[in-house]
């Protein structure tokens, strides 16, 4: 039986490294999606008339209201600014996520924040809602695939068990990264429509990515090799197996007596009712229910008179006959 022992060792490294990257995904995306830091830039606002700020920039004009007449109680005050052009706005910095928009307030100190969903033109908001929602389904997804890889990390004992976690991690993986990289995009989307048609008190003048958004994508290309790493796994212990399976069935079958030979058909078919090998009547249908078929004869002990060459041979020539 060592002969057909499953590599442990360097697959637990694998699915560890592939945990850790799916870890640092839901991280990333936990985050980026809870940030105001997707898009950042600047909002060109007119500044105040003459306001106290701007005493220096500001002189006042006396106008008769009268047309030529000079008294002072006939005449209007008007102000005038020496300020032209872009000088007579002020450029505030703004932030916007997939939840708040804030900017700089212009005339005392702090920040206003506004609902990003109400900025958002009407018909840009059921893409919004998708965006949100594949972002949920993806954080889930990432979510389910860690579970899977550490509940794999903890029973080592069962590989049949181990390569469908595996294979289930990686259809998970893979699955969230779809979302992801499709939610990413629709929400970029409707940020350009809302800049473009959005409150005329909001649009911005400037506009870049902010940490939120590069953040993102790295979360998704963590999520992608998690999912690689995941499927190498699996592929791995799945063609060693069969190499090691074949390799020891083709090797011994020769050599059994006349005897054994009869006695491995007999078993490979339908167990007698009762017997010690009636659960494996049934096809196996799959490499895993093949890992799972050996390891139960490496556990269960065979007949006294059976040789250790036919315990082999039986393992390795139902797997082979089955998968």
């Amino acid at each position: 039986m060592a002969k057909m022992e499953l590599p442990k060792g360097f697959s637990g490294q694998r699915t560890f490294l592939s945990a850790v990257l799916n870890l640092l995904s839901l991280s990333l995306s936990t985050a980026s999606l809870l940030s105001n830091y997707w898009f950042v830039g600047t909002q060109k606002v007119p500044k105040p008339l003459c306001g106290k700020g701007l005493a220096t920039k500001c002189f006042d004009m006396p106008v008769p209201m009268d047309g030529g007449s000079t008294n002072a109680s006939s005449q209007e005050v008007v102000q005038y600014s020496w300020e032209t052009g872009d000088d007579r706005f002020s450029f505030r910095t703004f932030w916007s996520g997939m939840w708040l928009s804030c900017e700089e307030a212009v005339e005392e100190p702090g920040e206003r924040c506004r609902s990003f969903i109400e900025l958002t033109p009407p018909t840009e908001r059921e893409i919004l809602w998708l965006s949100l929602g594949a972002q949920f389904a993806y954080i889930g997804l990432e979510l389910t695939s860690f579970l899977l890889l550490l509940t794999d990390l903890l029973l080592t004992g069962n590989p049949g068990c181990g390569l469908k976690l595996s294979a289930f991690a990686a259809l998970s993986s893979v699955l969230s990264g779809l979302l992801g990289m499709v939610a990413h995009m629709m929400y970029s989307q409707v940020f350009q429509a809302t800049a473009n048609l959005g409150p005329e008190d909001w649009r911005p003048d400037a506009w870049n990515y902010g940490w939120a958004f590069y953040t993102a994508w790295v979360s998704f290309t963590c999520c992608m090799a998690s999912a690689v790493t995941t499927f190498n796994t699996y592929t791995k212990l799945v063609l060693e197996f069969k190499c090691k399976r074949n390799k020891s069935f083709k090797g011994n079958l020769g050599c059994l007596p006349h005897h054994h030979q009869c006695f491995l058909q007999q078993l490979a078919g339908a167990a007698q009712p009762g017997g010690p090998w009636t659960s494996h009547h049934q096809p196996i249908r799959s490499v895993s229910e093949g890992v799972d078929f050996y390891a139960q004869l490496h556990n269960k002990g065979f007949p006294q008179g059976t040789s250790q060459g036919v315990k082999e041979e039986l393992a390795g020539s139902s797997v082979e006959e089955q998968c």
